[in-house]
């Protein structure tokens, strides 16, 4: 009050602006619109399994559980199609103590008098059907790995006391040395010369689930081993495993044909034998084309199989099919025509048989 305002030096005239222009540039702010198809598009992952507990509660099951055997257990899965996995031991035997059913929102997975030998993984996932064509759905799915304590039992129950692990040098090999206590302390042994295996990380590694993998067997690994457990102040031995190391590699089968002989007399006998050097625990199936088949000419045919250990303790599998003719005619002269297949590929080779 009372003072004067400053006097400009250039007044001021009708219809000018005293705010001086400058020369910042402003980037205007635009509002960020969020993608809603872009979010919906990516499938969230849906954990649909519950545990029925003995009390009737509903709780999501932990990545591993330890029941003590003999407990009954129930898991649901939300969904109106729901696919089921067990151990091989309750699928194998169609054991009477495990019941799926699908009801109209869920699927029930029930077992009871359960044993040390259930141990394993339960999953399950639901199912996308067009018609009677359904697939997996990976966003929805639940799993969990249950212990069955069993007083006596560190291992898994085994149907036989001895077994044959195949060493392959393009894949892992499992010793399949599973417990039922998840606390047990377990180690791999070799039977001769005696000795601890250790499990360093880098060729062998231990896995709960599955037991000691070996990941890149060689010929060294190969002979006689078995696991020991130790839980509580006991402990046990496994069964025992042979260790097989295959020089064959995983394909198509390795196939070759040959006659008795490629030219027969009216009357005689004639065999045509189709060989498939293979892995040990791949099968090998057979088929045959030849002349008189058409005519449903009879002949004999014989597949058989057996173990070969070559050189430096490698193991093969010969796979053999033979075709015999006897009191050769006129029809029988042609292609003898061999297809073997194993679940790589099939090959097929040929061989003619005249009448001379």
């Amino acid at each position: 009050a009372g003072q004067h305002p400053p006097k400009n030096k250039h007044p001021k005239e009708q219809g000018e602006n005293r705010i001086k222009p400058t020369n910042k540039r402003v980037n205007p702010k635009v509002p960020k619109i969020k993608d809603r198809d872009a979010a919906d598009s990516i499938p969230k992952n849906q954990f649909i399994m519950m545990q029925v507990t003995d009390k009737g509660r509903f709780q999501r099951p932990a990545a591993t559980l330890s029941l003590v055997a003999g407990q009954p257990v129930e898991l649901r899965c939300k969904g109106s199609k729901i696919g089921w996995s067990y151990p091989a031991y309750l699928e194998t035997f169609k054991d009477s103590r495990l019941s799926v059913k699908q009801h109209e929102r869920y699927g029930q997975l029930t077992l009871v008098n359960s044993t040390a030998a259930d141990t394993g993984e339960f999953s399950c996932w639901g199912q996308l059907c067009n018609g009677y064509i359904c697939r997996r759905d990976e966003a929805k799915t639940g799993s969990t790995y249950i212990f069955f304590t069993e007083k006596g039992e560190l291992f898994v129950p085994s149907p036989s006391y001895f077994d044959v692990v195949y060493l392959n040098p393009d894949r892992q090999a499992v010793v399949p040395c599973r417990v039922t206590v998840l606390s047990a302390k377990v180690t791999l042994h070799r039977e001769f010369p005696a000795k601890e295996i250790t499990a360093n990380g880098t060729d062998i590694i231990y896995d709960l689930k599955r037991g000691f993998v070996y990941l890149h067997p060689h010929s060294d690994h190969q002979g006689v081993v078995y696991c020991k457990a130790e839980a509580g102040g006991k402990s046990q031995i496994s069964i025992k495993y042979q260790l097989l190391y295959v020089e064959v590699p995983s394909g198509p089968p390795s196939t070759t044909i040959l006659a008795s002989s490629n030219k027969v007399k009216g009357g005689d006998d004639v065999s045509v034998l189709c060989t498939v050097l293979g892995e040990p625990d791949v099968e090998v199936e057979f088929r045959w084309i030849f002349p008189g088949q058409k005519d449903e000419r009879p002949v004999a045919i014989q597949d058989t199989w057996r173990l070969v250990h070559r050189g430096r303790g490698h193991t093969t599998r010969i796979s053999q099919s033979t075709i015999a003719v006897e009191d050769f005619e006129t029809i029988d002269a042609g292609y003898y025509i061999c297809t073997a297949q194993n679940p790589h590929g099939q090959t097929t080779v040929a061989t003619t048989v005249e009448l001379s």
